[in-house]
């Protein structure tokens, strides 16, 4: 049971909130970017993937979008458009 647990902790908040405006931003944000991680993930089950980016980070089977997600905001792997 030496497993290191980092659930909601990791990455944190003040360094996420370096990326954006407020944390409802960061919330929008990361769940478009999980959202097309989910996606990526359901086309490589069916064999096509020619559409989808999967994770610009290193990732475990067991980690969720949306970790994954918000390690690239962390890493700054993603960039927010103006736009959005």
């Amino acid at each position: 049971m030496s497993e290191k647990l980092e659930g909601i902790v990791s990455p944190a908040i003040d360094n996420l909130m370096k990326t954006v405006n407020s944390k409802y931003e960061l919330v929008i944000f990361a769940s478009k970017r999980a959202r097309q991680i989910n996606e990526y993930y359901s086309a490589l089950h069916e064999g096509s993937l020619f559409n989808n980016v999967g994770p610009l980070v290193d990732a475990t089977v067991d980690e969720k979008p949306l970790t994954i997600a918000m390690h690239e905001i962390d890493q700054h792997k993603l960039a927010k458009h103006a736009a959005e």
